[in-house]
C-alpha cells in the first residue's frame, strides 16, 4: 500500500517531520524552562500552552477557508511554515514569561495558517479509498519528528550541561529545511471548478458543511477537553523522580507509540471503519489517565504516555479522515479549520482547567477528570454515527 502512495502525501509527511523535530526540541524543554528558570507556575503554564494552542486552531479556520477561495492551498502551507521558521530564535531570546508567551503565540499562528490547507491537500491528493492511510503516513511521520526532537534536545542537554537556550537555537534548523522541502518538493494538485458558492464566514457556509461533519467536531471537541497539553505528562515524569535532563524520554515514548500505531490505524480504518477506532482510542486515554492518576514511579509514568501515545495514534489519523469523509470537497480547508478551531477552543479550557487542578489539588485531579472526559466522549459516540467514505470519489 506504501507503494502507492503519491509522492505529494510523502513529501507532505516529510515536512510535517522536520517541523516537528523543531517544535518538539523547543517543547521538550519549554516546561522546564517556564516553571524552572523562569520561575512561573503551573497554573500559568496551563494557561500558556492552552492560548498558544487554541490560537493555532483559531488561525487554522482563517487559513483553511482562504485556501478554499483561493484556490490555491500550497500558498497558504508555505506562508504558516516559514512564519514558524522565523520565529524560532524568539525563544532563545526569552527572557521572562511574556517574552515566551509572544514566541509561543505566533509560532502558533505559524501552526495554524500551515495546518488546514496541509491537510486539505493531503485529502486532495491521496484516492478516497487511500485517504486514511494517508493521513496515518503522514501523522506517523511528523510523529517521528516528534520523538526525534527530544532525543535529540537530551542528548544536547547532556552534552552542553542543561544549557536549554542553546538547545532551542539548534532547534532553528530543521524548521528552515521544512520550508525548503515543501517549496521544492510538493506540486498541489489542480483544483476542479465545482461551481460551488465560495466559502466565506457564514452561516451560508456553516450549513453547507453538513450534519455528519458537525458531529465529528462535536466529537473532536469533546476529546480535546479530555486530552489536555501535554505539557502536563511532562510535569508528571517530573514530579514522579525523572531527572530534569531525562524528562524530554517521556515526549520520546508518547511519540515512538504514537509514530508506529499511526499508519497501522490509518489502514485499518480504510478497511473496517473509523467509529471503532475511535472508541479503542477513548479507552487506551481512559487507561492513561488512571495510570497516570495513580502511579508514583518512573515506570508507572512512562506507561501512562504510551497509553496516552497509542490513543493519539488511535484517533488522531480517523479524525482527519472523517473531516474530509464528511465534508463537501471544494470545502475541505474551511472544514478543517472549523474542526480545529472547536479543538482548539476545547483544548484551552482543557488545558486551564488541568492547570488549575494541578496547582489546588495535585496531579491526580488532573488525570481524573482528563479520564471523566473521555468517558462522557465515549458516551456521545454510542449516539453519533459518521457516515464512512465515498470510495467512488474522485
Amino acid at each position: 500500500m506504501l507503494k502507492k502512495m503519491p509522492r505529494g502525501v510523502w513529501m507532505l509527511g516529510f515536512v510535517s517531520l522536520f517541523m516537528d523535530v523543531s517544535s518538539e526540541m523547543t517543547h521538550a524543554v519549554l516546561p522546564l524552562f517556564v516553571v524552572g528558570t523562569l520561575g512561573a507556575s503551573a497554573a500559568l503554564l496551563g494557561l500558556l500552552e492552552g492560548i498558544a494552542e487554541a490560537t493555532a486552531q483559531i488561525s487554522k479556520l482563517f487559513s483553511g477557508v482562504l485556501s478554499d477561495r483561493w484556490r490555491n492551498r500550497k500558498r497558504m502551507a508555505l506562508l504558516g511554515y516559514g512564519m514558524a521558521a522565523v520565529v524560532k530564535p524568539l525563544f532563545p531570546l526569552a527572557t521572562n514569561v511574556t517574552a515566551v508567551f509572544a514566541a509561543r503565540f505566533a509560532d502558533r499562528v505559524g501552526k495554524g495558517i500551515r495546518g488546514a490547507p496541509r491537510d486539505a491537500m493531503v485529502a486532495d491528493i491521496a484516492p478516497a479509498e487511500l485517504r486514511g492511510a494517508a493521513f496515518g503516513l503522514r501523522q506517523s511521520l511528523d510523529t517521528v519528528g516528534a520523538f526525534a526532537g527530544p532525543l535529540i534536545a537530551i542528548g544536547l542537554m547532556v552534552l552542553l550541561s542543561m544549557d536549554l537556550r542553546m538547545v532551542m537555537w539548534v532547534a532553528c534548523v530543521p524548521a528552515l529545511f521544512a520550508v525548503l522541502i515543501l517549496a521544492i518538493g510538493v506540486e498541489e494538485p489542480p483544483h476542479r471548478e465545482t461551481g460551488e458558492r465560495k466559502p466565506g464566514f457564514d452561516l451560508r457556509t456553516a450549513s453547507s458543511l453538513g450534519s455528519a461533519f458537525w458531529q465529528v467536531t462535536a466529537i473532536g471537541a469533546a476529546m480535546m477537553m479530555a486530552r489536555f497539553s501535554e505539557a502536563f505528562l511532562v510535569l508528571k515524569a517530573s514530579a514522579s523522580g525523572l531527572s530534569n535532563a531525562w524528562v524530554p524520554l517521556i515526549m520520546v515514548v508518547m511519540s515512538v507509540v504514537y509514530s508506529l500505531s499511526s499508519y497501522p490505524a490509518g489502514v485499518l480504518s480504510d478497511r473496517i471503519g473509523r467509529r471503532g477506532l475511535l472508541v479503542a482510542g477513548l479507552v487506551m486515554l481512559v487507561a492513561a489517565d488512571v495510570v497516570l492518576a495513580f502511579g508514583t514511579s518512573i515506570p508507572a509514568a512512562l506507561l501512562g504516555v504510551a497509553l496516552w501515545g497509542l490513543h493519539m495514534g488511535l484517533t488522531q489519523g480517523g479524525l482527519s479522515s472523517l473531516v474530509a469523509d464528511t465534508a463537501p470537497a471544494g470545502l475541505r480547508g474551511t472544514a478543517f479549520g472549523v474542526f480545529n478551531l472547536a479543538s482548539g477552543l476545547a483544548l484551552l479550557v482543557g488545558s486551564v482547567l488541568a492547570g488549575l487542578l494541578w496547582d489546588y489539588s495535585g496531579p491526580q485531579a488532573t488525570f481524573l477528570c482528563g479520564g471523566a472526559f473521555a468517558i462522557v466522549t465515549l458516551i456521545g459516540l454510542a449516539w453519533i454515527k459518521p457516515r464512512q467514505p465515498d470510495h467512488a470519489e474522485a
